[in-house]
């Protein structure tokens, strides 16, 4: 039975088994004292408040004790809440957790920048710039991303919510019954602001500064209780401005000679402007049954974006009088972006002693984009072409979840006592869930006010119905060995309207059997081993599967495009990645805190999808056209290695002092069946990654310090036997420093990618006789944040 369980006891075994935890801790000593996670040496200021001393003496009225647990049960008492570490230690499946101090301690303005922080975690991208995060260097939807359990909707930025917005955030490195299977890398799960623990009043201002541009934020987090009603409440407000630059090199070689007979260099300067609101609670309403409750979770999100271009086109080879498509280009673009969601969650405890909850939503997005793109030769004012872009999109959703959980064996909280005894207390937990969406597009491409793609329609329909159930169960065989098994099926079916009279269904359903387990060598040490045997799968995505086209803007329909700027369209047969997965883990849990940990996977995947260039003939174009199709490819399979780290200087070296330390180390390695090597790697998937940290809180003075060292090597993908890709290294160096003039005012500034890189990516693609190959070069800006923090 998980510790957890044991808060919910009766108060006279509570009252009990608190005075036997205290006499066998002073019995055993030091070794046998709880872990501890390292001190949140540079947290935010936070009001010093200790805990009321705990009473173990029952007060007049209390019921006698209830029986003893069984040996097999383990019920923890602490003086306050769980540590992150007291988390993950407990659960049987692989789980990381990173609470509110953790997140506080560098001051990110965003999830998105706590994330790119964490044990295996990846962003795409340069410096700043990142998009989605990653797990195990998986991209492309390999990641399954949570707010509260629910699968983040399409279109919605992680950059988009704010940190103090965030309760914790725990990473599954195996996939659950419960948190779903569509996990091939895992799953990162964001729990927002919880019930009331103490009270908050927080206002953070703050503004940051890149490359000549600055960027004010603003955001504040309240939550406070009104009787039954407990309340949480953020708001947030942004404005970004960013001014990025970029280069880019096309050749073509002839094999035979090694001669160039083509080279184009282009350059680009960006100014984008991006500001928003984003307002979000959480009411939560004890009724009037012992555990009962209901919880409503709104939330409104919007920005405006803006963005001006210029462009230049240089052609070295040919020469004159050959010419480029056009000399100089300019494009403006504006956008909004809308989105609303509320939340609803029922509990209510049965007289047997389950737990029901009840989990729904309703929500949706709106999207406006629109963009002019003129083409000019160098000293003429009359555009050689004009480009016009419009796009309205919609999104609405709906979600139900009903679980049912029954903890049974232990003769505590419902259970059957008759029943009680090693190896018989179940957590069982049954779910089932519906989701549907239903999206709608209308696009307007015009090319010199001439409509493209004028058979295709300018609407896109297409809905997705999700149902799913599964049966969970979690037990502890004796103090050693706890078990978790689960079964989950799950079928998804996407229809779709592409505009050209055709309507795509394609239907899908996967059984995911999965089984995690957990060993302790020594129940009173601090060592623990885990093993995962698990299935999980990826789903293709409803933009993968319309087939509805779209042109590359580099080289109009009426004429050819190049293998290095193809067209995309969707792929309606394709069918889901499936992915067996093995997981093994030792951790150690050092005394007064801190902790090592290695975990090796390896996943063997059939189905694997990727996006394959070929030449097609197309009802859009009079001639041939290269277009970019999901495709499943065949088999693959990746293994890797990763090391994590966490414990302060002084538990390593005496009376040194008490830095924080932390590091974690990913390797790993992957091939695609049929696909020529050595780089026929996943798409996407780095080889490596390393953070290393530190934290230090000075003495002397109010100040905390740290830093954070992100490093991902070079690499070189194999897409096909004629394509291939690389990513340039990364590097950021990551800095921060908190003053806190008093319990409620703190000053803090932070410095991201100290020594600024340039990013380099690269295609190339191999013709009957000729090579084409494509660079480019983005520089990377320091940037610089001062932060305000108050607690009113």
């Amino acid at each position: 039975m998980p510790p957890a369980a044991a808060t919910r006891s009766p108060l006279g075994l509570v009252l009990a088994c608190a005075a036997a935890a205290v006499q066998a801790q002073a019995a055993a000593g030091p070794a046998s004292a709880p872990s501890a996670a390292p001190s949140a040496t540079a947290s935010a200021p936070a009001a010093a408040a200790s805990a009321p001393p705990v009473s173990l003496v029952p007060p007049a009225g209390t019921p006698p004790p209830a029986p003893e647990p069984s040996r097999g049960q383990q019920v923890e008492i602490t003086g306050g809440r769980e540590t992150d570490t007291d988390l993950r230690r407990q659960s049987t499946a692989a789980k990381i957790v990173i609470g509110r101090d953790e997140i506080d301690k560098f001051g990110d303005a965003t999830v998105g920048e706590v994330l790119r922080r964490l044990p295996g975690v990846t962003t795409p991208g340069a410096p700043g710039r990142g998009g989605p995060p990653r797990l195990r260097g998986l991209g492309g939807g390999f990641t399954q991303l949570l707010i509260d359990g629910q699968r983040i909707p399409r279109g919605f930025s992680l950059e988009s919510l704010t940190s103090e917005q965030v309760e914790r955030i725990e990473i599954l490195r195996a996939p659950t019954a419960e948190t779903g299977a569509r996990a091939i890398a895992g799953t990162i799960n964001i729990v927002t602001r919880e019930g009331f623990r103490r009270r908050i009043n927080d206002l953070r201002l703050g503004t940051a500064f890149e490359n000549g541009e600055f960027s004010p934020s603003l955001s504040w987090t309240h939550n406070d209780n009104r009787g039954p009603l407990t309340y949480n409440l953020t708001a947030g407000a942004f404005r970004n401005q960013n001014l990025s630059s970029g280069s880019s090199e096309t050749t073509e070689e002839d094999l035979a000679s090694g001669g160039l007979v083509a080279l184009e260099t282009a350059t680009s300067q960006t100014l984008a402007t991006r500001s928003g609101l984003n307002l979000s609670g959480r009411l939560q309403w004890q009724l009037a049954g012992a555990g009962d409750q209901l919880m409503l979770m709104p939330s409104v999100f919007h920005n405006d974006s803006r963005a001006r271009s210029d462009f230049t086109l240089t052609q070295t080879l040919p020469p004159p009088p050959a010419q480029p498509d056009y000399d100089l280009a300019n494009a403006a673009s504006e956008g909004r972006f809308t989105r609303g969601r509320l939340g609803v969650q029922w509990r209510q405890r049965l007289a047997s002693g389950a737990r029901l909850e009840l989990d729904g939503g309703v929500g949706g997005w709106r999207s406006h984009n629109a963009s002019t793109r003129l083409e000019y030769r160098t000293g003429e004012t009359t555009p050689l072409r004009r480009n016009d872009e419009e796009n309205d999109s919609r999104e609405d959703a709906g979600n139900l979840t009903l679980k049912l959980t029954q903890l049974v064996g232990g003769g505590v909280d419902g259970g059957d006592a008759a029943g009680g005894g090693p190896g018989r207390e179940h957590q069982l937990v049954a779910g089932a869930e519906i989701e549907g969406v239903r999206r709608n597009e209308e696009r307007v491409s015009l090319e010199n006010g001439v409509p493209q793609l004028a058979e295709f329609g300018d609407q896109l329909q297409a809905s997705t119905l999700r149902l799913a159930g599964y049966v969970q169960d979690e037990w502890s065989l004796d103090a050693r060995w706890s078990v978790h098994a689960g079964l989950r099926w799950e079928g998804i079916q996407t229809e779709g309207d592409a505009g050209d009279g055709s309507h795509p269904v394609n239907r899908s359903n996967v059984w995911t059997p999965l089984v995690h387990l957990l060993w302790k060598p020594d129940p009173k040490a601090r060592d623990q081993v885990r093993l995962s045997l698990t299935r999980s799968y990826r789903s293709p995505g409803s933009s993968q599967l319309i087939a509805r086209p779209w042109v590359n803007r580099r080289f109009p329909a009426d004429g050819p495009n190049e293998p290095t700027h193809p067209d995309s369209a969707g792929n309606p047969w394709l069918q889901p990645e499936l992915a067996s997965g093995l997981d093994l883990a030792f951790e150690r849990y050092l005394q007064g805190g801190g902790l090592l940990s290695a975990n090796l996977f390896v996943r063997q995947l059939s189905g694997v999808i990727r996006n394959v260039v070929t030449l097609e003939t197309v009802s859009y174009s009079p001639v041939p056209r290269w277009v970019s199709r999901p495709q499943n490819v065949g088999d693959a399979g990746t293994q890797g290695l990763e090391l994590e780290a966490r414990f302060r200087l002084d538990q390593l070296i005496d009376d040194a002092a008490r830095v924080e330390l932390r590091g974690n180390l990913g390797l790993y390695r992957s091939s695609v069946e049929g696909i020529p090597g050595p780089d026929n790697r996943l798409d996407g998937q780095s080889p490596a990654t390393l953070n290393l940290g530190a934290d230090y809180r000075l003495r002397s003075l109010p100040l905390g310090v740290g830093g954070n060292f992100n490093w991902v090597p070079a690499y070189r993908t194999q897409l096909a036997a004629d394509r291939a890709a690389t990513v340039g290294r990364k590097i950021v160096h990551d800095a921060y420093a908190l003053w806190t003039f008093s319990p409620a005012v703190g000053l803090r500034l932070l410095a991201s990618n100290l020594v600024p890189r340039d990013y380099e990516t690269s295609n190339q693609f191999d013709a009957a006789s000729l090579r084409e190959t494509s660079r480019s070069v983005s520089p990377s800006y320091s940037q610089w944040q001062l932060r305000l923090e108050l607690k009113l």
